[in-house]
């Protein structure tokens, strides 16, 4: 990746919003809501301001727009990938997802214990990966799945740092269950623009890697399609 590319990042992954604007390995500015209001009803109006109030840029400085893809609240996701794409559509610039989870798990790349990132996922489950970083390299990483929160303490093995929404959610089952857990401070939960950043930096070819397209990654079926299977009976 260009060392002087300007990205915009975005994550509506959950409730709060993460932004963030970089100057190829400098960070411009970066902010982080969490308001009543719906994401759509905000989002527009905070880019415009990070843009002009805070980076002193236009959208068109902008040389390509980043996403967190899922998996997440899906009308979230839907929403903040629309935004990400129209407005790369619009100045004809690339535009690539990343993965929520990463986005939790990059915070931590200079952790010496496997970092096992958890997004509540209702229905007592959670979204979970495990990684292993060593001295700031991604070594490792798990396969994405949603599963019950004993099942994502037995993808982490032995002694793990846990972080992400999930693990306040079953902080209990956690400090029962996990060989001497490490878990992260709540300021440390949400999905992070700059983390999904320092993932995307983690790959070659960050805008033409497959796994980098920007479609929703929901892990699993939404509530209005499990239900119409139930009553399809499948």
């Amino acid at each position: 990746m260009p060392d002087k590319l300007r990205l915009l990042c975005l994550s509506t992954a959950e409730p709060g919003s993460s932004l963030a604007i970089v100057d190829g390995n400098s960070l411009i500015c970066e902010e982080f809501w969490e308001t009543r209001q719906t994401h759509s009803k905000r989002l527009v109006k905070m880019i415009e301001h990070m843009l002009e109030k805070r980076a002193g840029m236009e959208l068109d400085d902008i040389d390509a727009f980043v996403a967190a893809k899922g998996p997440g609240s899906f009308t979230g996701l839907r929403i903040g990938i629309s935004v990400v794409k129209g407005m790369a559509y619009a100045m004809g610039k690339p535009s690539a997802g990343v993965s929520s989870l990463d986005g939790i798990a990059f915070r931590f790349v200079h952790s010496s214990i496997p970092v096992c990132a958890m997004m509540d996922a209702k229905r007592n489950e959670v979204y979970c990966a495990v990684y292993k970083f060593d001295h700031g390299r991604l070594v490792s990483k798990s396969g994405e799945r949603v599963v019950s929160p004993k099942d994502a303490i037995e993808m982490a093995g032995g002694t793990a740092l846990f972080a992400g929404s999930g693990s306040k959610v079953y902080k209990e089952i956690i400090e029962q269950e996990a060989d001497k857990p490490v878990i992260a401070h709540d300021f440390f939960d949400s999905v992070s623009a700059i983390a999904l950043i320092r993932a995307l930096y983690s790959k070659e070819n960050s805008f033409n890697n497959p796994e980098n397209i920007l479609a929703p990654s929901y892990i699993r079926r939404s509530d209005a399609q499990l239900q119409y299977a139930k009553k399809q009976g499948y």
